[in-house]
């Protein structure tokens, strides 16, 4: 166990294998008080603490209350968090959360999401159509990323007039790298659009989520707009993210793994199983988002005041020995895949089956339409994000043979070198 006064400093090395350090602080206690990136607080790696954690009733989510914004300037952590997006679900404890959830789950069990995978598949293999002409694409810039903005302009019932526009703004507001003048100007733009598109959905309902979360009611509450504005913000942020890189992830591993790419191209009954094991062993979701202390207490024997950031990791808890064995191995045929990539209780992701159908088709369709794809060597090391929230490549180079070429040769096999992740 670490001493409770000892701070752990983990540098920027972290992100390119946090899972070595990850093993390293297992064999010393399930939780660690950590510096990282600037941001001071205790860090679960534990599966069954991880779990505590998530349902401790003096864990709060409420970073936008004077309290929690205390707690994150004390720690940090200030910087972290846009106010635009704090008023939803994810960043509120109950009844308020209890009541925004049981109004946005009506919206995503409605018609609008449950039959959108034919659109999805009609996406994918549009962008797959460009990316066939090429010989070499940043998978990520050409299908991860696109597919889901698409797929949000198909949710929101985005005019097809408004759609680029739409697509340029998303592209920014979610580059933690962009220059905070183009994500405030992106911004700007994005929450004046969505402004009006709820005021014409409002006064002309359609058939998609915009219009179902703007109707949806329990008894005579509704949400209000700005609760409506943070609840698209949330879908843009945290559903995009996740998935572009839960399908990047997985088209990693099928590179590194051209066995298991041939074994989904013949049986494409199998990729469901598969994301599912993506989703524990690489998942897209690094550490949880923000939770702090409101009154003292104990975590994995570890006694931590009121006041205190708490971060848990997805990534540590989905690799722990304890809970999986050889756990970092990719195994589709595990039995026991009870994860926390999409976390555990209350905050469940509720959008956990759409990203898991748009992740499914569009790896159904890459196998299908792409036979032949390996790691362009010539780009080099492939680097991770710098991100406490997301685990993910910054770019993945690949070689392409479309499916014409009778002489393609399967995913991986021209990809001889190590990887250096």
């Amino acid at each position: 166990m670490t001493a409770a006064n000892e701070i752990l400093d983990l540098t920027g090395d972290f992100y390119q294998d946090p899972h070595a350090v990850y093993r390293t602080l297992r064999e010393r206690g399930p939780i660690h008080r950590v510096r990282l990136e600037g941001v001071l607080g205790w860090l679960i790696v534990d599966y069954d603490v991880a779990k505590q954690a998530f349902v401790e009733p003096n864990i709060s989510k409420n970073v936008g209350s004077p309290e929690g914004q205390a707690v994150l300037a004390k720690n940090g952590a200030a910087d972290m968090f846009n106010g635009a997006i704090n008023n939803n679900m994810l960043f509120s404890d109950p009844p308020q959360h209890t009541r925004l959830r049981r109004l946005v789950a009506k919206a995503f069990a409605s018609r609008a999401v449950r039959d959108l995978g034919p659109r999805i598949t009609a996406i994918a293999d549009t962008l797959l159509d460009d990316m066939s002409s090429r010989e070499t694409v940043d998978l990520l810039d050409s299908y991860a990323f696109p597919l889901p903005i698409a797929v949000i302009c198909e949710l929101l019932g985005v005019p097809d007039d408004d759609k680029d526009a739409f697509r340029s703004w998303t592209a920014i507001v979610v580059n933690d790298s962009a220059p905070i003048e183009e994500r405030t100007s992106a911004g700007v733009s994005f929450f004046t659009y969505l402004t009006e598109l709820i005021s014409a959905r409002t006064d002309n309902p359609r058939d998609d989520l915009l219009s179902e979360l703007i109707i949806a009611k329990d008894d005579d509450d509704r949400l209000d707009q700005q609760e409506l504005i943070s609840m698209l913000f949330l879908l843009l942020a945290a559903g995009h993210e996740t998935t572009v890189n839960l399908i990047g992830n997985a088209v990693l591993e099928l590179l590194r793994d051209p066995a298991a790419a041939e074994r989904l191209r013949a049986d494409p009954s199998g990729i469901p199983a598969y994301i599912e094991e993506i989703l524990r062993c690489q998942g897209p979701v690094h550490l949880a988002t923000a939770r702090y202390t409101t009154a003292p207490i104990t975590l994995g024997n570890q006694d931590i005041a009121a006041g205190e950031f708490v971060m848990i990791s997805l990534a540590a808890a989905n690799r722990d020995p304890e809970r999986f064995a050889e756990p970092d191995r990719i195994d589709a045929d595990r039995g026991d895949n009870r994860h926390v990539a999409l976390g555990h209780g209350i905050h469940y992701c509720l959008g956990a089956t759409l990203a898991r159908m748009e992740a499914t088709i569009a790896l159904t369709r890459l196998l299908a339409r792409i036979p032949a794809m390996s790691l362009n060597a010539e780009v080099g090391e492939l680097i991770w994000r710098k991100s406490l929230l997301i685990r993910g490549l910054a770019a993945l180079p690949v070689r392409l043979v479309p499916h014409t070429d009778s002489t393609a040769m399967p995913i991986g096999d021209d990809a001889r070198q190590p990887l250096m992740v």
